[in-house]
């Protein structure tokens, strides 16, 4: 009765905007002051919630509500060290998209419609983050996309958002079925639909050595909708189109509905670890989406389609964090992308940012080839020795090792600057300390996160051969896009090179393919008329 009672509580948060929503059929337009004024104490409420239910964790580790439903599938609360650290991070992210929209929207005809249907969005997402069982799992993923979708036509005289919320629209369908095939398959082993009970018993197949065909289909399901979810190649076109939608919306969208699907994966950690293939296909597919979402990214000319590759990038990369089993590590990702994602949003109108780089000055560059070659190898010796100097496993820890030594050929960049040019050796030693800096960082952070959400999630387990041998092809897929981005002032001038900038572009024409098969075309005609 206590942890019902404890676990009911946390329902305040999304009730509270459910009540938002509510008052905003009274209120549907000019200035609505009094859905203004609920929206903030809503996100109030939300943020208490979330401290109180995180304290409550902090104390009981894992809490369950009562069941309402038929046959073990229904409708259940869960909060755990994963649940509360998603709520959290989507509460204060309300809290400053909704301040944000009453400023931004002021004024529009239909203000109070918009922070209606954020708030009923917002809603959706906490309860997907709480859901403690698969019936209430199915139900709030299904109601993010449906929320989304009225968000993303809010403006209907629109032709380009009508196409991205038609794309979106379809591929969300295409997602809910692959989870609802995936939950249905865990139902039918398990007979029940709580997450707790199929952990457990999950485990306890794996510790038998026994894991069945439901399951490894289930997991290839449960990985198709996350990818899905999350805008991966080649159905994130419509990610990169819905800049016609109301900032807030992108903010939201980027900064907190795309991680549905790195969530999922790492909510259903156990079914993942059980799984052979499924881990495989998400590291592949989300490594290739990382790197042609990051390659893209640097070709484009319009700040918030970057951004929008720059999320299509970070998804593919928390997924294939999540499918080398380092779920510590992808949550501290997505929690760090969410925050960084927002503020770059929300900040896209300033020029200030602009400004200050013109009137950086950089030194000139020589363009070896050696010279850049060294300053990777550098960059990786550093990062390599400090996690062998703060005791990390190289053999059982290679994933993390690895995830971790993506991040840092970002800093490779500034290495191969400072020795292929004609920069001092201070700009050398600057390098190195920043290179060591941001190495703590990600071992300190992932350590932190580990040590918060470590009794919710499966261990990481030492990479078999296949397994090896995938993560030795990433690293060298990501250092040899490195080396190419660091010779690219160099290469600038070649015609190849300027070629395949044009295609990255364009997304390699994938998007376009996507066009046709939805009727984009005939949607802008029809408008138009």
């Amino acid at each position: 009765m206590y942890s019902t009672l404890i676990t009911l509580l946390a329902l305040l948060s999304p009730t509270a905007f459910v009540v938002v929503a509510i008052f905003s059929w009274l209120q549907p337009g000019l200035r609505p002051q009094l859905v203004k004024n609920i929206s903030v104490i809503a996100t109030l409420i939300s943020l208490t919630t979330a401290l109180v239910c995180g304290v409550f964790v902090a104390q009981y580790t894992l809490l369950e509500s009562s069941f309402i439903g038929f046959n073990n599938i229904g409708l259940s609360i869960r909060l755990d060290a994963v649940s509360v650290l998603m709520l959290s991070m989507i509460s204060i992210l309300a809290f400053i998209i909704v301040k944000f929209s009453l400023n931004y929207l002021d004024g529009d005809a239909r203000q109070g419609r918009f922070i209606g249907r954020l708030a009923a969005t917002i809603a959706a997402v906490q309860l997907l983050v709480l859901s403690g069982n698969i019936g209430l799992l199915l139900i709030s993923w299904i109601l993010t996309s449906v929320s989304l979708h009225r968000l993303l036509v809010f403006y209907k005289e629109r032709p380009i958002a009508l196409v991205a919320a038609r794309k979106k629209f379809i591929i969300a369908r295409l997602g809910d079925t692959c989870l609802f095939l995936s939950l249905l398959l865990l139902y039918l082993e398990f007979e029940t639909g709580n997450l707790e009970l199929i952990f457990q018993a999950i485990k306890m197949n794996l510790s038998s050595g026994v894991v069945s065909t439901h399951l490894e289909f289930a997991a290839l399901f449960l990985s198709f909708a996350a990818l899905l979810k999350s805008a991966q190649f080649p159905t994130h076109g419509w990610l990169i189109e819905v800049m016609e939608t109301p900032t807030p919306v992108s903010a939201l969208l980027h900064a907190g509905l795309l991680n549905a699907g790195p969530f999922l994966l790492i909510r259903m950690a156990y079914l993942m670890d059980a799984s052979t293939y499924a881990p495989i296909l998400v590291v592949i597919l989300g490594g290739f989406t990382a790197l042609f979402a990051s390659a893209a990214f640097l070709t484009q000319t319009s700040i918030k389609t970057a951004l929008g590759y720059s999320s299509i990038a970070h998804m593919g990369f928390s997924l294939m964090v999540c499918g080398l089993g380092a779920y510590p590590a992808a949550l501290l990702h997505l929690v760090a992308h969410s925050f960084y994602k927002a503020h770059a949003f929300l900040s896209s109108g300033s020029v200030i940012d602009v400004i200050r780089t013109a009137k950086l000055k950089t030194a000139t560059r020589t363009g070896s080839p050696w010279k850049i070659a060294l300053g990777i190898v550098l960059a990786m010796v550093v990062y390599i020795g400090f996690a062998l100097l703060i005791g990390i496993n190289p053999v059982e820890e290679l994933s993390l090792i690895a995830v971790g030594g993506i991040i840092v050929m970002g800093l490779s960049t500034l290495f191969a600057s400072a020795i292929d040019s004609n920069g001092s050796l201070s700009l050398t030693l600057r390098a190195t300390v920043l290179a060591m800096a941001v190495a703590a960082a990600f071992f300190t952070l992932e350590s932190g996160t580990h040590h918060l959400i470590v009794a919710q999630l499966p261990q990481l387990k030492e990479p078999n051969f296949a397994k090896t041998v995938l993560i030795s092809i990433i690293l060298l897929a990501f250092g040899t896009v490195t080396f190419i981005q660091i010779l690219a002032p160099v290469l600038h001038t070649n015609a190849t090179y300027r070629n395949l900038a044009i295609h990255l572009r364009n997304g390699f024409y994938a998007n376009a393919i996507f066009d046709r098969i939805v009727g984009a075309l005939r949607i802008q005609h029809v408008i138009k008329k």
